[in-house]
């Protein structure tokens, strides 16, 4: 049974980036952010990383190790430490244009964003071989329809070589059939499937192969939750440090009150969620753990640097009505 909420459809043609959204799953923003605020960004994420261990010096690859970074998942993100309600990721969530990119797609500026994770990619790690690709939609197969779009705020060249968003362009368009191919049975009400080696070649059938897209610093990049998309992991030519908050935003008025609940527990508790802003929200464990299911010392309860609450952060967050 499909799971009880409405979507949303993109109904152009618009004559700008939402096309690209609507036709081809993605879509890239360009200079959504100036260069200077693009690289303030990118510095306060690069202090925070380094804020763990003194031995982990940014100009020294060789202390670019598991034992001197916080707790990370494999790909490459962190949601622990507190580090999503950190000052500078809230101030990043609440660029003007950012927020005027979603209020487009959604036709609303009454939003709520997600309390999602920083990516820092740190390349040709010594310790640490490129993870393999692992294809993805993040939306259940009970779900029918545009539920949730998500985003990255860039902060980093994203060529050829580096670490970068990878997708299936025009994945989101045929989606729902691959799953009406398989068996109900298997579906979860989790928003997210993973695809093995052999179902990707149902895309790939269809002419459908992967793209890496590329993105400079202030570009905001957005796609379909239906969308197969996973990170790309940069070459061995590559010597950028890859550097992306993820943001997705959705109409206050889709959340329900548990949703606004829980929103409101994570904020106070400062604790990541999903990607998702408006559903499926589900809190983060506040303690990190360590391989061996101990608590990481390093664990933090509050952000290194507070954010600075106001009346938009607060509606943005779900704690205060519009």
């Amino acid at each position: 049974m499909a799971l009880n909420h409405s979507s949303f459809e993109l109904t152009g043609p618009y004559g700008d980036w939402r096309d690209d959204l609507q036709s081809q799953g993605y879509a890239v923003i360009k200079n959504v952010i100036d260069s200077d605020k693009a690289q303030y960004y990118q510095r306060k994420a690069l202090d925070w990383l380094s804020s763990f261990n003194p031995a982990f010096d940014l100009n020294d690859p060789t202390t670019w190790i598991n034992e001197n970074l916080p707790v990370q998942s494999k790909v490459n993100t962190f949601n622990g430490y507190s580090v999503t309600h950190e000052k500078f990721m809230w101030e990043a969530r609440t660029e003007p244009k950012v927020l005027e990119a979603f209020s487009q797609i959604w036709g609303t500026d009454e939003l709520l964003v997600s309390f999602d994770a920083l990516n820092v990619t740190l390349p040709n790690r010594k310790d640490r071989p490129n993870q393999k690709p692992w294809p993805h939609v993040d939306q259940s197969p009970l779900r029918r329809g545009l539920h949730c779009i998500q985003g990255i705020i860039n902060l980093s060249h994203a060529g050829p070589n580096d670490g970068a968003l990878m997708v299936f362009p025009r994945s989101n368009t045929v989606t729902e059939e691959f799953f009406d191919g398989t068996d109900p049975s298997t579906w979860e009400r989790k928003d997210i499937r993973l695809f093995s080696e052999e179902e990707i070649q149902w895309f790939a059938e269809r002419g459908m192969k992967p793209l890496k897209v590329q993105a400079e610093p202030g570009d905001l990049v957005v796609w379909d939750s239906r969308t197969v998309h996973w990170g790309g992991e940069p070459t061995a030519d590559s010597e950028t440090i890859r550097t992306v908050i993820y943001a997705s935003y959705a109409p206050a008025r889709l959340a329900s009150e548990e949703t606004l609940r829980l929103k409101r527990e994570a904020l106070e508790s400062y604790r990541a969620t999903t990607h998702w802003p408006h559903e499926n929200v589900v809190l983060r464990e506040q303690l990190v753990r360590l391989a061996d299911r101990s608590v990481d010392p390093r664990s933090r309860t509050v952000p290194l640097e507070l954010p600075e609450y106001n009346d938009r952060m607060l509606q943005l967050a779900g704690v205060k009505s519009y």
